[in-house]
């Protein structure tokens, strides 16, 4: 994944604005299960939420390792929540298209 300029989070925070979280991080961390209903939602939805319950201290380091794991991009990380974005390989499923 590229890396996102400041004019790209910006659209796509805003865009995350109206998501709820589809994953939700829970007392078994970041497990191989996690990561693949990540992947999962970001091949469907291409820019997704992703909530800390637990593990709230390391929440920053999480998410860089999950983005790395799903070749994704953490877009920005607000309270206990990531967001994360991948463009569909498909262009033709894509429905973000970046400035």
């Amino acid at each position: 994944m590229t890396e996102l300029t400041s004019k790209q989070r910006k659209q796509l925070s805003s865009l995350a604005n109206t998501l709820n979280p589809l994953v939700i991080v829970g007392g078994a961390g970041v497990t191989p299960s996690l990561e693949e209903k990540v992947a999962q939602c970001l091949n469907a939805h291409e820019l997704i939420k992703v909530k800390f319950n637990e593990f709230k201290d390391q929440k920053k380091e999480l998410s860089e390792t999950l983005a790395q794991k799903t070749d994704s991009a953490l877009v920005r990380l607000i309270g206990n929540v990531a967001i994360f974005y991948r463009p569909s390989d498909d262009e033709e499923k894509r429905h973000i298209i970046l400035k």
